[in-house]
């Protein structure tokens, strides 16, 4: 996914991500190595999941994704709009 997927970024965050030519969104969510300790790790793991959920509706079908997210501000809003850009630059969000 690293080497083949397509991928763009913006600050603080990264998606890759192929189509997988079904009709369900896959996506994971990777931390770069030294990303604060074990609880922190979870934390911002747990808050990209629920940003997914989020925006599951509103996401074209049909892709797998890894939702690479860097340290820093880790707050629901800041994920939101990161993941949102993410999405508008790869063109997999319908809204």
């Amino acid at each position: 996914m690293f080497k083949t997927g397509n991928r763009v970024g913006v600050y603080g965050a990264k998606l890759f991500f192929l189509p997988n030519g079904s009709d369900v969104n896959r996506i994971a969510f990777a931390l770069p190595r030294g990303y604060g300790n074990a609880v922190e790790r979870n934390r911002s793991k747990r808050l990209s999941r629920e940003v997914f959920r989020y925006f599951k509706k509103a996401l074209n079908t049909g892709y797998d994704m890894v939702f690479l997210v860097y340290p820093g501000n880790d707050t629901f809003s800041i994920r939101c709009t990161q993941f949102r850009k993410l999405c508008q630059k790869a063109g997999i969000i319908s809204t």
